[in-house]
């Protein structure tokens, strides 16, 4: 496989991709950095998996897919007595506009993902796990795959793994590109075989997951936080973080920031400081809004968001959440109202359409955006679009529906007087006739078309 350049620095408390250069992913490489050290320490000591769950617990790692769940409170659901097959599963299914962090993990450093996956599966005493691979990055896929070659040739994975009473078998599975199936229990029909779409909860994958036994799932960027855990130990994890807010995150930037790319910061670390390390804002110009975790959360205002650090909570108290990390930065040139439609469009073209309030909402949602956008509105559209947003949000099988009506409301509310500008004036606020908007809004949106 050819090499993949390197990527731009990830920032000096980097614990998952500190030190990569894109040519030093292999197994040998890994182990030079401290790699399978965790997982031979595990293994070699007899630590029970309920310790191990434990010092996940203290660590307090979150979920990093998006919902940040307690990732150790998630592992404890796993039924330990079980007598059949339990499944690991790895969202690798990237499809968050916006989100590219998962892939550089997979491009830059598989092994901490693999040794992630094994440490997750003795845990909670699973023999079978699956990661699901965006079916367009091809290239990672590959190098996953030759990952897991290597160790399986280590003796990391298969039988009775470093001579231990422990087996576990990793496989790698690639998507086709559905947004859909970044959703767990969507994920779980695709790798079954099946149209993928969402399941109806309860019963949750913990209990009723992968061909129908336990499972528990995690994402890519979890996972891979689990070695420095095990390694370090769970204190060392948190205090790179904050209460309730433990480690290091990931955070893609893409907008309208000079240097687009991934930066792994402590969480908590101010917005502005983040945005400084990607270069600040393009030519000068001034921020006017940031979508902070994907295109699914909230816009925030960009002078709330100069005063806001990069935490679950902190974004939560701002009126966003953090999401999968991924940061859409829109300055002043921007028509929050193009950015509000082509956003509209994707999840518009995404929906599966198993539930009515999303397959017909998310169209209405896209249709009254456009005719704002393209002179055709009228003010009473602005309540028409808060109503319908309402009808779709918490109505749905899955987050989906939420993921098009929240964007939405979060446009209105925040730039209303944008919106009313363009009803009245039929052209957009930033100049007359233009409908300029962020480049990543306007080409994320693209593979909806």
């Amino acid at each position: 496989m050819a090499a993949i350049a390197k990527p731009l620095d990830y920032g000096p408390d980097a614990i998952i991709l500190k030190g990569l250069d894109g040519n030093n992913w292999r197994l040998k490489d890994y182990e030079s950095r401290g790699g399978y050290q965790a997982l031979k320490k595990i293994l070699r000591d007899n630590v029970k998996p309920e310790e191990v769950i434990a010092e996940v617990k203290k660590s307090a790692l979150r979920g990093r897919g998006g919902a940040g769940f307690p990732t150790g409170l998630k592992w404890s659901f796993m039924p330990r007595s079980f007598p059949g097959a339990k499944y690991l599963v790895c969202n690798s299914d990237e499809g968050e506009p916006g989100t590219f962090k998962d892939r550089d993990i997979i491009r830059y450093n598989p092994h901490i993902l693999i040794e992630g996956m094994i440490i997750a599966a003795y845990a909670m005493g699973i023999a079978v796990g699956y990661n699901y691979i965006h079916g367009e990055i091809w290239a990672d896929y590959d190098r996953f795959e030759e990952a897991l070659e290597e160790a399986r040739a280590a003796g990391f994975l298969g039988e009775k793994i470093l001579g231990a009473e422990f087996s576990f078998q990793l496989h790698a599975f690639h998507g086709y590109g559905a947004y859909i199936c970044g959703e767990e229990t969507a994920l779980l029909e695709s790798i079954e075989g099946k149209k993928g779409q969402p399941r109806f909860k309860p019963p949750f994958p913990a209990s009723f997951g992968l061909y129908g036994k336990p499972t528990t799932i995690n994402n890519t960027e979890t996972f891979a936080a689990v070695p420095y855990i095990m390694r370090e130990g769970g204190d060392a994890f948190l205090s790179l973080g904050k209460p309730n807010n433990g480690g290091t995150k990931l955070f893609s930037m893409s907008g309208n920031v000079a240097r687009p790319g991934n930066y792994e910061v402590r969480l908590g670390t101010p917005f502005a400081k983040l945005l400084e390390m990607a270069g600040g804002m393009r030519n000068g110009k001034k921020i006017k809004g940031v979508i902070p975790g994907g295109s699914s959360m909230p816009v925030i205002r960009g002078d709330v968001m100069m005063s806001t650090d990069m935490d679950y909570d902190s974004i939560a108290k701002a009126g966003s959440m953090l999401g999968s990390g991924a940061v859409i930065v829109m300055d002043e040139d921007t028509c929050m109202v193009r950015a509000a439609e082509r956003l509209a469009y994707f999840y518009y073209e995404e929906s599966c359409g198993q539930c009515t309030p999303c397959r017909e909402g998310t169209g209405w949602l896209y249709r009254v955006i456009h005719r704002i956008e393209h002179g055709l509105g009228r003010q009473e559209d602005l309540d028409l679009l808060l109503n319908l947003a309402d009808q779709i949000q918490g109505r749905t099988i899955c987050a989906l529906g939420d993921a098009a009506a929240m964007p939405v409301r979060a446009f209105v509310k925040n730039y209303r007087e944008e919106f009313e500008y363009h009803i009245s004036h039929k052209h957009c606020m930033v100049g007359p006739g233009g409908y300029s908007t962020s480049p990543a809004i306007e080409s994320l949106a693209m593979a909806a078309e």
